[in-house]
């Protein structure tokens, strides 16, 4: 009997970490991965593995300073409760700042690349039209509730799964190799924000703390496991769609700030995996939109103290679509920037460097407890992460300038 209970609980804690890891994937892949190809095209297919290699590493150790810094703090702490605590008042609103800037980034490039989903559909159709079009089709979803859009996300995360596994096992065949071979090392650098974009899932360890209870080695491992899965699935991504289009149809969708899915109507052989592109892209920019916005209308109700009831959630929709969708509308082609900035500014600083310097301060200015220390490495190993930040925010100012 105690030899089958113990079986039973290992794999029960083995289910456990499954699922929490497929829970750090998906948040980390999303409508991002759209840009991924277009904004790499130009530096080529093997120094895209490169940055995509050390955008992973950087966002495992991130993952497991974050989750070193939830044990200073009680259960249900987030990134805000934790600046403010380890980082003192400034923190806490840099932090506040960060996390707006950060959403409503993303948002504008949702609501740009869905506009563009649905322009695709509907052609001929004004970009402005088709942005305001998506934002009405799928923002009252948001203001219904979350249980409305846990039920759309479901679909559309069903959809998504599917179409980019027919894309995968159709596409295979029809990727040329000498479409690879391009390599310009300046051009993949410049990638660097998008890219950190797609790896950002450091915003849910708080919760993965909660959810295994402080079972730190468990938390690890999602960490671990959980981060990797984007990093195999978009080399998969980006051999088929390097494979697929020449360099100068993804350079023109760059340009002309479009996904990774357009250029496929024109350069691949047959219009099925077009098809089955636009099918998996408008699944993953939906599912994107749905996610950030609900989680920036949670953020706006609890930092205004406004409950989502009556006019107050009314005023809260207002916040939360108005502003993304006028500057989406204005700015048609805005969709890689606005991930760029996501990327180079927001997650840089409140997903790369916030852990870095509440950790600091944790363990060499408060000296506090060090016995669920995440990281081994010491202040050598926390400058570098630093540095590799500050590199990675004058690499977005010079891809502005440019």
């Amino acid at each position: 009997m105690s030899i089958c209970f113990i079986m039973n609980v290992n794999k029960m804690s083995k289910s456990k970490i499954f699922s929490a890891s497929l829970l750090v994937a998906g948040t980390a892949i999303g409508a991002g991965m759209l840009a991924l190809p277009v904004a790499t095209a130009q530096g080529g297919f093997w120094p895209a593995i490169v940055i995509y290699l050390i955008c992973w590493i950087f966002s495992v150790c991130t993952g497991l300073l974050l989750l070193e810094a939830c044990f200073w703090l009680p259960k249900d702490s987030n990134i805000v409760s934790l600046s403010s605590h380890l980082l003192g008042k400034k923190g806490k609103a840099a932090s506040w700042i960060l996390y707006l800037f950060l959403f409503y980034c993303l948002t504008i490039a949702y609501v740009a690349g869905g506009g563009k989903t649905i322009g695709a559909l509907a052609d001929g159709l004004p970009d402005s039209i088709s942005i305001l079009l998506f934002v009405l089709i799928f923002s009252p979803v948001v203001y219904i509730g979350t249980r409305a859009v846990d039920r759309l996300n479901f679909i559309l995360m069903v959809g998504l799964i599917v179409s980019f596994i027919v894309f995968v096992l159709v596409g295979f065949g029809k990727v040329n190799i000498d479409l690879l071979g391009n390599f310009h090392w300046p051009a993949a650098i410049l990638s660097l924000p998008v890219v950190f974009t797609s790896f950002s899932y450091q915003g849910i360890v708080p919760s993965m703390r909660n959810y295994f209870h402080g079972e730190y080695k468990s938390v690890r491992r999602v960490i671990l496991i959980g981060s990797s899965i984007p990093f195999f699935i978009y080399i998969i991504w980006e051999y088929l769609i390097l494979g697929i289009v020449p360099l100068d149809g993804l350079l023109l969708a760059k340009q002309q700030g479009l996904s990774a899915i357009v250029p496929l109507k024109e350069h691949a052989q047959a219009q099925y995996i077009y098809a089955i592109g636009q099918a998996f892209g408008f699944c993953a920019l939906t599912t994107s939109f749905l996610g950030v916005t609900l989680g920036l209308f949670d953020f706006l109700s609890d930092g205004l103290n406004l409950p989502k009831k009556g006019k107050n959630k009314l005023f809260l929709y207002v916040c939360v679509y108005l502003p993304p969708t006028i500057i989406a509308m204005l700015n048609p082609d805005i969709f890689l920037r606005a991930l760029g900035y996501a990327g180079g500014i927001g997650c840089a600083l409140l997903l790369g460097l916030f852990p870095v310097m509440m950790v600091w301060s944790g363990r060499y200015r408060k000296n506090l407890d060090r016995r669920h220390e995440q990281l081994k490495g010491g202040k050598v190993v926390l400058v570098l992460l630093a540095l590799f930040v500050i590199f990675e925010l004058i690499v977005e100012g010079i891809s502005e300038l440019l």
